[in-house]
């Protein structure tokens, strides 16, 4: 930026960085370095004047405490500033809409099919890649045993992406009887208590405002008949994208997973799901009919209920 003034703006440098790195992301932290390297005078003399900041740690803890506090501000003022809901924030430029970036992440599915298995390293991740994540994720943290629910084996074919509000992308055993004695697991087993749960997932690469409320109610059709049922993400965008999913949640109870897929065990339960008492079997009879996933899972609860033993090595996500 030319003719700078004394002063900092930090707004509009934070705009300059992100500009001049189109599509990489920066943390806060990340922002306020470089703004620290490009702007030293300006940061010097706001280090100066402060009474608060005494070394150049402070300050820099206060240029990403004002990035952070300024972050409405600079979306309202630049419209290609996108941020990241999850932690820690992530603030980049972009020319692509909303829209479009919703639908380059669905298109990312059937461009990695043409292009495999030659497919480059830089290639954006497809969704079916997040379900193994996820289910260690779920494996390590819930103890579930996950199923992968294929819309494709479907025998009643509903047209494109017909059977997407029908089919959820995971389903998951969560045995409650796994720390109980023989003689607990006796005693509910003639009282015909509950030892499972069932667990539904759908799974989204990209959530923002475009696509926020499909996805929703995409997972309010197709796993409400679970004892719980989440919305998963691997990216959430817009400062408006999770308020309006605490709301959804709080009207309908879906939850939420923000899931991070290089590394699962850093996965975060924004929003957990309210529990369904009891399970929809109308609707669990007409999946398990229609789908040999969903009869698969039906099969093993079932085999759980007469057995206890719930076979995790025959649980694919």
């Amino acid at each position: 930026m030319h003719g700078r003034a004394i002063v900092l703006k930090l707004n509009n440098a934070v705009a300059e960085c992100l500009k001049g790195n189109q599509d990489r992301r920066f943390t806060a932290r990340d922002l306020a370095l470089w703004v620290r390297n490009c702007y030293p005078n300006e940061c010097q003399l706001k280090l100066q004047r402060s009474q608060s900041l005494k070394t150049e740690a402070d300050l820099l803890q206060q240029l990403v405490a004002e990035i952070g506090a300024n972050r409405p501000a600079i979306e309202r003022k630049y419209s290609h500033i996108r941020t990241t809901e999850d932690r820690p924030r992530l603030y980049y430029w972009t020319e692509v809409s909303e829209e479009a970036e919703v639908a380059t992440t669905e298109e990312t599915e059937v461009t990695a099919l043409e292009s495999a298995p030659g497919r480059l390293v830089d290639t954006p991740p497809r969704e079916i890649e997040l379900y193994p994540k996820l289910a260690e994720f779920l494996a390590a943290e819930f103890g579930l045993h996950v199923q992968r629910i294929d819309e494709k084996r479907s025998a009643n074919k509903r047209g494109p992406q017909g059977n997407r509000w029908l089919y959820p992308d995971l389903v998951a055993l969560e045995d409650l009887s796994r720390d109980w004695t023989a003689e607990v697991r006796n005693c509910v087993s003639e009282a015909g208590a509950q030892k499972a749960r069932m667990w539904s997932f759908e799974v989204k690469l990209l959530l923002n405002r475009t696509n926020v409320r499909e996805a929703y109610f995409q997972t309010v059709s197709n796993s409400s008949w679970a004892n719980f049922a989440y919305l998963v993400a691997g990216e959430i965008e817009g400062p408006d994208t999770l308020k309006e999913l605490r709301m959804l949640a709080a009207l309908h109870g879906i939850g939420l997973i923000k899931l991070d897929a290089s590394n699962p065990a850093e996965s975060q339960i924004f929003i957990p799901a309210r529990e369904r008492q009891e399970i929809d079997w109308a609707n669990c009879n007409r999946l398990a009919t229609e789908n040999s996933d969903f009869q698969k899972v039906i099969t093993l609860l079932w085999q759980f209920h007469r057995t206890g033993d719930a076979r995790p090595t025959e649980w694919r996500a």
